[in-house]
């Protein structure tokens, strides 16, 4: 099999497609956000209080790397670090108000982004290739 049709090739392509088009549509907003700030941003939003160590485990990242992305997010403004009143070790994270705002104006380009990136899909593609890329996921070889 030639390399070029090969599927790992070919994640590594749509996801360099994927982060272009992102960032474009980040661009085209005037936003510095990141596909993984963007990521951690949208799980803090749906967990207001959430750990770090929660949030590597939604994103699918680890906790290094997590803590470096909050350390910025926190240094943007758009999130805050609090000691958590259950466990004086334990840092909670909450979205600012600054926070709320950025990851508004970043929905409506990441919804340009997905519009984007499937506007080559046919009627129902769109659900398929989202339905066997989470089956990809379920299987994590790793």
């Amino acid at each position: 099999m030639e390399f070029h049709v090969m599927v790992g090739h070919l994640f590594r392509r749509t996801h360099q497609v994927a982060s272009a088009v992102f960032f474009e549509e980040m661009g085209r907003q005037e936003l510095d956000i990141t596909p993984f700030q963007y990521a951690a941003l949208s799980a803090i939003q749906l967990n207001p209080g959430v750990d770090q160590a929660s949030v590597a485990a939604w994103t699918g990242c680890d906790r290094a790397t997590v803590g470096g992305v909050v350390d910025r997010l926190v240094a943007k403004g758009y999130v805050s670090r609090a000691v958590s009143e259950k466990d004086r070790r334990a840092r909670v994270l909450n979205l600012t108000d600054s926070g709320h705002d950025v990851l508004a104006q970043a929905h409506k380009a990441t919804q340009r982004t997905q519009t984007r990136l499937t506007e080559s899909l046919e009627d129902g593609e769109t659900e398929t290739l989202t339905r066997l890329l989470l089956k990809v996921l379920e299987t994590d070889p790793r």
